[in-house]
């Protein structure tokens, strides 16, 4: 599977209890709804083929996932992360985004000069931001991505535009 077929939807945080649960971040909009993905691909290679949740802990789900029976088997993929067949997923409205989708697009402001490139997309617990890394930049520069901010997103041609608030991409 090719990495434009699938789509990150969570990661593996490390063992919870000692009969093999693991304890789950999901970065889908609804946490739960990553049990209805499988079979997911692991970053390691293997494939889950079910995820059933049992209860949550500390901003993360309690899950069982085939082939896991031990605390030590659960601890030992802390850090692996689970992908979905981008087919799997349901199509998004024409104003939402996978953050796959949005890495490596060109930022340019609205007069049309380059900005760099989206390196990441991360998110503070309010909005997303945009992570822009370019020449002439020393160091990323973090973009609120909000509507106001980011008017353009054309996944056709590659590209975002960004009307940054003053002095966001100055030295």
């Amino acid at each position: 599977m090719s990495d434009d077929e699938k789509i990150i939807v969570g990661s593996i945080a490390g063992a919870f209890g000692v009969k093999g649960e693991v304890r789950l971040k999901s970065f889908c909009a609804e946490p739960a709804a990553i049990a209805d993905y499988t079979p997911l691909t692991r970053s390691d290679g293997p494939e889950v083929q079910t995820i059933v949740l049992t209860g949550q802990a500390k901003g993360a789900l309690v899950a069982r996932m085939d082939g896991i029976t031990t605390k030590e088997e659960a601890d030992a993929l802390k850090g692996v992360e689970l992908w979905a067949r981008r087919s799997q997923l349901p199509a998004l409205p024409d104003d939402e985004f996978y953050h796959a989708d949005l890495i490596g697009l060109e930022a340019f402001d609205t007069g049309g000069d380059s900005l760099g490139r989206i390196k990441s997309v991360q998110n503070n617990g309010a909005d997303d931001l945009l992570e822009i890394h370019g020449p002439g930049l020393r160091a990323t520069v973090l973009v609120p991505f909000t509507r106001a901010i980011v008017p353009t997103v054309d996944l056709a041609s590659g590209r975002v535009v960004i009307d940054p608030p003053g002095g966001l991409f100055e030295d």
